[in-house]
């Protein structure tokens, strides 16, 4: 089993940038493919961006496309998901999630998950 733990998150002003983490432990993050989601209170959960394991293909949500890069460090086991130019539109919490199998826009194909991280953007 991995576990998966994310950080970063905060109280930002609009137009501020924030770097998430997202910290595999138990097993090497290297085995996985790895996606970013994000929900808000009373909406459903959402992808944000996913990596492949190898780091070499990632997709976005057309919403971020531009605003948000998913990278991974895969020799310190960490996924990272750098947000810049933040909208109070991109409040939610934030999690990191794992697969074995290929990288997946979908929530329910997704294996394990972190706690999440709160990201709060003032206007």
């Amino acid at each position: 089993q991995v576990q998966l733990t994310e950080s970063g998150g905060g109280l930002v002003q609009a137009g501020g940038s924030l770097r998430l983490s997202c910290a595999a432990s138990g097993r090497t993050i290297s085995t996985y493919n790895v996606g970013w989601f994000r929900q808000a209170p009373g909406k459903e959960r959402e992808f944000v961006a996913a990596i492949s394991s190898s780091g070499l293909i990632t997709f976005y949500a057309d919403s971020v496309k531009g605003q948000f890069t998913i990278s991974r460090d895969n020799a310190k086991n960490t996924v990272y998901l750098q947000m810049n130019s933040l909208k109070p539109e991109d409040t939610a919490v934030y999690y990191c999630a794992a697969r074995y199998q290929r990288m997946s826009r979908t929530a329910e194909r997704y294996d394990y998950w972190g706690q999440g991280t709160q990201v709060t953007v003032s206007s």
